[in-house]
């Protein structure tokens, strides 16, 4: 059995590890859910007086420190004064020292969004003209790196412990109760529960440095430990928990008390349906002071009835913890913001439900049909009682699916024009892939035989009684230790060929299987969509952009020049209008040092947009009169940051080149 089974769960590892390094490694960075929708001054503007403080206004509420805000002149200093603090709304402001000089300032941001991402960017404004600034805008995003790394692992750990917490108790209880006794799903579960706090606890260290420096020396900081606790996430984060430990005490039950109890009821019945005492000696006489009973049949009754209460006890505390596991999901992302927040939340939990008992359940599926012994096989009611229950899950899924996807896209060109569209695109198609799959498990489940637990053990018993040798008792204690790994290897084997008798189960086991390989890669595609900029903000972000972009006026540049020459100072004044994308009309002023028009030979002028490696696009105005010269029809291409290199000629050998970038369009 090892030889066969083996391969296909390193195969699911392998999977599980490729996809999950893949996903997260590329989403991490990519995580903000905020966007900045708003600015003044506006990004690229020029202003003739330095504001006495600018203001940013961000598609959602976010979460501001100290350090959130900054305003840095050319040279790289601050020059903010104080604090940042909320406008009214969404928008923040942050006040600059007074006297500010000519040049070009860069706003950098790093805030906390309300569903708990890291947001962070920057932007130039100019004061008088703008100039060369030393400050770089590039680097790298918040909530990258090694420790956007592993906290996105963390992320997806939590995830998949959850499904498989939740999902395996639920298959346990409504489908396969005598499961509880097996040492396969109790391990499944357990190892759920385990991953689930593990990596919470490992998303609380992470949490002050994923939203902060990002360096991996900062995990351990207690200060920003404490700093995480007093936020919403943290609080989610503790109550998870908190809940935990609910969920520990519900195992301890499950595959404790419950567990025995279903050995109990199944004794009892067994030796009710025989139509014999419960404790018949060899000679027929009953031990009524051991049994506790006269009555096999009323005892039977008794522990069915206190196991169909204990049941009751286990699925209605059991689903207030996994609902409030949910909860601290719901209560710290997504839901939590945005357009109907008090559906949204109360949506996302049923969603995280029907996830957790539709993919969870699968995978106790898979383990209960390759690791299950031979003596307690897994029925054909057993699984479409699971596909039944599978059935409804993926009807709450759908119906809850459409609304987020409603709510967090907002139009239909976000579905394409968005990664957050695009993603869920592909987990639409995942989970048309695994319905399909489903479809053919249960067409396996239709033609499934009914092996029951006594047919299974008797078939176990004839096998073993063929090749059993007789008992005895070696003298060398690591023989007898020896002599029992051969004879466990032996009841492996029979046990799998047992399992394998029916060439329909067979056939289930392979479809589940597969199943179960498309889940994982679901389950990733769903963790890198939560740590994607939904669609609606994305859109809103960019429309916000536009319009900051476009300018209400004539562009104007000043540039100050020197040929070298005898009389070779001066200034050249560009004015672009209306410097929007398409034709334009262009003057160009040539004035000496003392204002007055300066008459040169020769002015031309060059537009380049480097960005998107435009141009140059040469421009020969027309002289015009005395120090003016025009053309009209200027073409520009396309809207972006152009740099406007003017070329003036103060003689016949005498000449310089100046040049300004300005937004146009």
């Amino acid at each position: 059995m090892t030889s066969t089974i083996a391969p296909r769960f390193r195969t699911l590892l392998l999977l599980f590890l490729a996809v999950t390094g893949a996903l997260l490694a590329g989403a991490a960075p990519a995580s903000a859910h905020a966007a900045l929708t708003g600015s003044n001054p506006t990004q690229g503007s020029v202003v003739d007086k330095a504001p006495a403080q600018i203001s940013l206004t961000f598609s959602e509420q976010v979460s501001l420190n100290d350090e959130s805000l900054q305003v840095l002149d050319p040279k790289g200093g601050r020059v903010d004064a104080g604090s940042a603090s909320g406008l009214g709304g969404d928008t923040y402001g942050l006040k600059l020292r007074p006297g500010l000089p000519d040049g070009t300032y860069t706003v950098t941001y790093q805030v906390v969004s309300a569903d708990s991402h890291p947001v962070s960017g920057a932007f130039t404004f100019s004061v008088g003209a703008p100039s060369q600034t030393s400050v770089a805008l590039s680097g790298q995003a918040v909530g990258g790196g090694l420790v956007g790394f592993l906290y996105g692992a963390a992320r997806y750990l939590s995830y998949a412990g959850y499904i498989l917490l939740v999902g395996g108790a639920a298959f346990v209880l409504a489908c396969w109760q005598r499961g509880s006794g097996i040492r396969p799903v109790q391990r499944l579960v357990v190892c759920g529960w385990l991953t689930l706090t593990a990596s919470t606890l490992a998303l609380l260290l992470l949490r002050g440095s994923y939203v902060g420096s990002g360096k991996a020396g900062d995990i351990f900081d207690l200060t920003l430990l404490g700093e995480v606790l007093q936020t919403k996430s943290g609080a989610a984060l503790v109550s998870r928990l908190l809940l935990l430990a609910a969920a520990a005490l519900f195992i301890a039950v499950l595959f404790g008390a419950y567990a025995r109890r279903d050995e109990d009821e199944r004794a009892a019945g067994a030796n009710t349906g025989s139509g014999e005492p419960a404790n018949e000696t060899d000679t027929g006489a009953t031990d009524t002071a051991a049994t506790g009973t006269e009555d096999p049949d009323a005892e039977a009754g008794h522990l069915a009835a206190e196991k169909n209460d204990l049941t009751f006890g286990l699925a209605v505390g059991g689903s207030v913890v996994a609902a409030g596991l949910a909860a601290t999901w719901a209560m710290a992302e997504h839901a939590s913001t945005g357009v109907q927040p008090g559906i949204a939340m109360p949506v996302d939990v049923l969603h995280l439900l029907a996830v957790a008992v539709w993919l969870g359940g699968l995978s106790t599926l898979v383990v209960a049909l390759f690791r299950a012994p031979a003596q307690t096989p897994v029925e054909a009611t057993t699984v479409r009682r699971f596909s039944r229950l599978a059935f409804g899950a993926v009807l709450v899924l759908v119906a809850t699916g459409i609304y987020q996807s409603w709510r967090q896209l907002g139009s239909w060109s976000a579905l394409t024009d968005t990664s957050y569209g695009q993603l869920l695109l592909v987990k639409v198609g995942l989970v048309a892939v695994l319905v399909g799959i489903a479809w053919i498990s249960r067409r396996w489940t239709a033609q499934l035989s009914e092996v029951t637990a006594p047919e299974a053990a008797a078939v176990l018993v004839e096998q073993r009684s063929e090749l059993r040798t007789p008992a005895t008792v070696p003298a060398d204690s690591r023989r007898a230790a020896q002599l029992a790994r051969q004879q466990a290897a032996v009841d492996s084997t029979r046990d799998k060929r047992v399992r394998d008798a029916d060439t329909h189960r067979s056939g289930l086991r392979r479809s589940v299987l597969a199943e179960a390989g498309v889940a994982v890669v679901l389950l990733a595609v769903t963790t890198a969509l939560t740590a994607t900029e939904p669609g609606r903000t994305a859109e809103a972000a960019r429309q916000a952009t536009a319009s900051a972009t476009q300018r209400s006026g004539p562009l104007s540049l000043k540039m100050p020049f020197d040929t070298g020459g005898e009389d070779g100072k001066g200034t050249v004044e560009v004015t672009l209008d209306p410097a929007r994308v398409g034709g334009n009309q262009m003057h160009v002023f040539v004035l000496r040092p003392n204002g007055k028009a300066f008459d040169v030979p020769e002015v031309k002028v060059a537009f380049t947009l480097t960005a998107k490696n435009v141009g140059p696009l040469p421009v020969t105005p027309d002289r015009v009169a005395t120090g003016h010269w025009a053309a009209s029809g200027v073409q520009i291409p396309m809207a972006g940051d152009w740099k406007i290199a003017v070329t003036v000629r103060t003689s016949d050998i005498d000449q310089a080149t100046v040049n300004k970038n300005a937004q146009i369009g």
